[in-house]
């Protein structure tokens, strides 16, 4: 997702004006400078969106809010995560991390619930300084969407996630989604229309000028002829929920794809899925479309897998599908290739696909000399009969510099790091916790082709909730997520947070003294 950052341009105004001095004061002769190479910087604004967690008068919601530590010398980074360099308002400016509540705008297409009034969370609203989680509660149906910003110290990282359980009714289950940026695209493959499903697509504008939204969906044939998905508005600082299965006319589908764009503004966009069998979760947005993808965090005792992929373009898609497992990589059985045909839906299910090991599913060209841009993303099931539940694994993207997964708890957490080209090396801090405890760090080494795992890795003395943040240390790319399962009355609840790079730095380019400016 792209990240818009009014920094930049304080920084590039701050050093024109800077070069505009030295150039009226730079003696006669004085041979100009030449341009320095840009450098990355950590970014002093950051915003994140938050979806209303559910209409359910039994939802329990935690939200995490945590700024990353660390000293990076790429990055500019301190040990406190404060801009090595900067414009003076943003370096005296009080950093700040807050979440407001957005105000409900009008349903799409059928009803989003009830329940009794709830307190919006404020303590996410108290984060003061790096390295700390902090955490709120919400319960009930009527917590709000949020919209937040961090700016200073807090804005490089900043990562919220909501993480929310509902034990019963239509929609039980555990939902987790880390909180996105505003941008003007998203893809959604594995949505669905079908009967059993009540998949509700969340807009969110955190401006102050309106926001206006097309929808487009995709089904195993092709686009699917739809009714009011063109220029819904999106009031300022509101959120409006939009209901699929009553956007097209046309049978009801299993395997849907959504792609959302604006027409003006910006908008967060993530996918409540409730399965009236199955359970429910979020389905957050896929890695745009490229020739391959990564989807990695497959829990070893899955017992439903299920592939839907889509093609943008106009050249159909062939791809060879593998699983990277904890040994090694591998061709699932009798499902190691999957054709996609242009704007269409395809899918496909992969029965004992992961047999005890967690996995991360691998999509590349069958002919590399035949690349096609595609989205992707898994459904994933654990448990059988009653008690099931479902989660969502959408293709993700290489972390570059660092990522963090806000919510992670004792015993129930589990890291999987993906290296499906060259073997790699990251290191992984857990945070304090929430309520106490003491930073750790540790390196880990993810052999080529292979899937690692990370269980043990907790702050000494912990309490309550605590972040992990994992940063490239040498070697190829690698893709990660992380798997929270808490189990309820027999139900095996789960979620995965696939793991986005923070975008904490921004490239700013130097400025050079240019006497030229003075000719007109």
């Amino acid at each position: 997702m792209k990240r818009t950052t009014l920094s930049l341009i304080a920084v590039v105004t701050a050093l024109g004006a800077v070069t505009g001095f030295a150039a009226l004061t730079a003696p006669d002769g004085t041979a100009a400078p030449t341009a320095k190479a840009s450098t990355r910087l950590p970014v002093e604004r950051a915003g994140l969106l938050c979806p209303a967690p559910s209409t359910s008068e039994v939802a329990e919601t935690l939200y995490t809010s945590y700024t990353p530590t660390g000293t990076t010398a790429a990055t500019g980074t301190t040990g406190a995560g404060t801009a090595a360099t900067g414009t003076a308002a943003a370096q005296a400016e009080k950093p700040t991390a807050r979440l407001r509540p957005a105000a409900s705008g009008a349903t799409r297409g059928g009803s989003s619930g009830g329940g009794k009034k709830a307190k919006p969370p404020q303590a996410p609203a108290t984060v003061t300084a790096p390295g700390k989680p902090v955490t709120a509660e919400a319960n009930g149906g009527s917590a709000p969407a949020l919209t937040g910003s961090a700016t200073g110290t807090l804005a490089p990282g900043w990562t919220v996630q909501q993480t929310t359980v509902v034990p019963a009714g239509g929609a039980r289950g555990l939902l987790g989604l880390t909180c996105g940026a505003p941008d003007t695209d998203f893809w959604f493959p594995a949505a669905s229309t079908a009967k059993e499903r009540q998949d509700y697509v969340h807009l969110t504008n955190p401006d102050d000028t309106a926001a206006v939204a097309d929808i487009e969906l995709y089904g195993p044939e092709g686009p699917l002829k739809s009714q009011f998905t063109e220029g819904i508005p999106v009031p300022p600082r509101s959120t409006v929920p939009v209901l699929l299965s009553t956007l097209t006319g046309e049978t009801a589908q299993r395997d849907v794809t959504v792609h959302v764009t604006t027409r003006s503004g910006r908008v967060g966009a993530a996918i409540g899925a409730a399965d009236d069998k199955l359970g429910s979760d979020w389905l957050a947005a896929a890695a745009d479309p490229a020739s391959s993808a990564v989807l990695p965090g497959i829990p070893g005792d899955a017992t439903s897998v299920r592939l839907v992929a889509f093609v943008p373009g106009d050249d159909d898609a062939d791809l060879k599908v593998q699983l990277a497992t904890t040994t090694g990589t591998i061709v699932p059985a009798g499902a190691g290739t999957l054709h996609v045909k242009s704007g269409m839906t395809a899918s496909v299910d992969l029965p004992q696909l992961t047999r005890g090991q967690v996995g991360s599913l691998l999509l590349t060209p069958s002919d590399p000399k035949k690349p096609a841009p595609f989205v992707a993303a898994l459904q994933v099931v654990r448990g059988k009969g009653e008690n099931t539940e479902i989660a969502f694994i959408p293709a993700t993207s290489a972390i570059s510099a660092r990522a963090t997964v806000a919510d992670n708890r004792a015993k129930v957490s589990v890291l999987a790091l993906t290296a499906p080209g060259a073997a790699a090396q990251v290191k992984v801090t857990a945070s304090a916790g929430s309520g106490g405890g003491t930073p750790v760090s540790r390196t880990v080494t993810v052999k080529a082709g292979t899937t690692a795992t990370l269980t043990d890795l907790v702050p000494q003395g912990l309490k309550g909730a605590y972040a992990l943040t994992v940063e490239p240390v040498s070697g190829g790319k690698v893709y990660a997520a992380c798997t929270l399962a808490v189990p309820d009355d027999g139900i095996p609840m789960f979620t995965v947070q696939t793991l986005v790079d923070d975008r904490g730095t921004v490239e700013v380019p130097s400025a050079r003294q240019d006497l030229k400016v003075l000719d007109d």
